[in-house]
């Protein structure tokens, strides 16, 4: 009769297995689990330094394309507001008259309902005709030559700007209806076709900043400091920004002979992580 011998571990080595893998589950753990917390945290840093970068490239963008001297900037509450004129495309009027036509040239003696651009227009396609547009001239912000106010350096609301390439080479013919008489010439006879206000609304409290557009203009700058006011007034917003936890908007008007600066810095937040970013904007204010 043969007899079986039982082989397998004892109790004292199995708990020494156990003790060994769970040490060098530790130590492994440790070893992979710090660079890939570190791995994850510089990605969720890169995404916020990116988010920011994007949306204040985003708003740099608009502020060089602002008429000058309509950069306006409001704090409502936590709301800090900015505000400009966005401009299609801009010029250079006739001051004096051709020889071949001297009614080409821009009255500012009376109510004028055709000229011509010395230099054609780039911006847009031709012909061009709109009645969402505006034409400026020398606006300088100030009360009487401020085209927030819609007169004097502004074309009225719903005026009908039409533009074509004239038979002069290197011109474009201007006409505008009804008639309209610009206050005030401009020293370097700078003409700008205007979009209309633009607004960016940074909220730190809701986590957003927001641009908005398509929107009627105002004089009063606090009857458009909000979502609810410029949503009201027909504009359409689109989030440039979520994660915003912090927003700081400066503007410095310069003058003539210098341009404006505007200071924009953003905060964005996620998992506890912060990234601020400063941008500086510069905006050409010459008239």
């Amino acid at each position: 009769m043969k007899r079986y011998c039982q082989q397998g571990f004892t109790l004292v080595e199995l708990v020494t297995v156990l003790a060994l893998t769970a040490i060098v589950a530790t130590f492994a753990s440790y070893f992979i689990a710090v660079p890939v917390q570190g791995y994850t945290d510089l990605s969720r840093r890169a995404a916020l330094v990116d988010r920011a970068e994007n949306a204040l490239q985003r708003v740099g963008r608009d502020l060089r394309r602002a008429l000058p001297n309509s950069v306006r900037i409001r704090t409502n509450g936590s709301i800090v507001a900015v505000e400009f004129l966005d401009t299609l495309d801009g010029v250079r009027y006739r001051a004096g008259p051709p020889p071949s036509d001297p009614n080409k040239e821009l009255d500012f003696s009376a109510a004028d309902n055709a000229f011509n651009s010395v230099g054609p227009f780039s911006g847009i396609t031709k012909p061009f005709s709109s009645t969402a547009v505006y034409l400026s001239i020398y606006n300088v912000g100030v009360s009487g030559a401020n085209a927030y106010e819609l007169a004097n350096v502004i074309t009225p609301p719903g005026t009908q700007i039409d533009i074509v390439a004239d038979a002069i080479a290197n011109e474009d013919n201007v006409t505008v209806t009804p008639p309209f008489q610009f206050a005030y010439a401009s020293p370097g006879q700078r003409l700008f076709l205007v979009a209309g206000p633009v607004s960016y609304l940074c909220d730190p409290v809701g986590g957003t900043l927001t641009r908005y557009a398509g929107y009627a203009i105002a004089s009063d700058h606090s009857t458009r400091d909000s979502s609810a006011e410029l949503l009201a007034a027909g504009a359409t917003g689109s989030m440039i920004s979520d994660a915003v936890s912090g927003c700081d908007f400066s503007y410095a008007a310069g003058a003539a002979q210098r341009a404006g600066l505007v200071s924009a810095r953003l905060e964005v937040a996620d998992s506890g992580e912060r990234v601020a970013l400063l941008h500086q904007v510069h905006v050409m204010n010459v008239p």
